[in-house]
């Protein structure tokens, strides 16, 4: 019973600190950027998106599926949006890693809802990196899972 308590004790702590970003930016193997935009939309409305960037004073609109705004015209057909399960939305840019501002603020908007992050240019992972991050949490509970089950 005392090392059932320690187990799930520890597990506890581990779990503690892992949260989910809404938001979170990497590059892919091909030099792409990629932008996810985990924000739940909420129940009876249209689900609409928006992703844009800012660096200084401008914001620049990257890709939307809102009637009436369209992306900027250095970003038309360099984009594109895939739904992801069970909710958010994945803007994957095209040739911009080379590009982008120093420092930028990468932003997702989906039913209203928004989220924001700030990156240094310089400083952007690997998309295999943030997998690795997110789903460390996952691994130590299977772990733990497996180790009780087996004593």
């Amino acid at each position: 019973m005392l090392k059932c308590l320690f187990v799930f004790g520890l597990l506890g702590v581990l779990l503690i600190p892992a949260k989910c970003d809404l938001i979170s930016v990497c590059v892919k193997n091909d030099y792409d950027l990629r932008v996810d935009c985990l924000i739940q939309p909420k129940p009876n409305k249209i689900n609409s998106y928006e992703f844009s960037w800012s660096s200084g004073t401008k914001e620049f609109l990257i890709n939307t599926n809102v009637s009436g705004s369209a992306a900027e015209g250095k970003f038309k057909d360099k984009s594109y949006v895939e739904e992801l399960e069970p909710h958010g939305y994945r803007m994957t840019l095209s040739g911009f890693t080379d590009n982008l501002p120093h420092n930028t603020t990468y932003m997702c908007k989906i039913s209203g809802e928004s989220a924001q992050v700030n990156w240094e240019r310089d400083k952007l992972v690997p998309c295999s990196a943030v997998f690795l991050k997110s789903s460390y949490s996952w691994v130590i509970c299977l772990l733990f899972f497996v180790y009780q089950t087996h004593s």
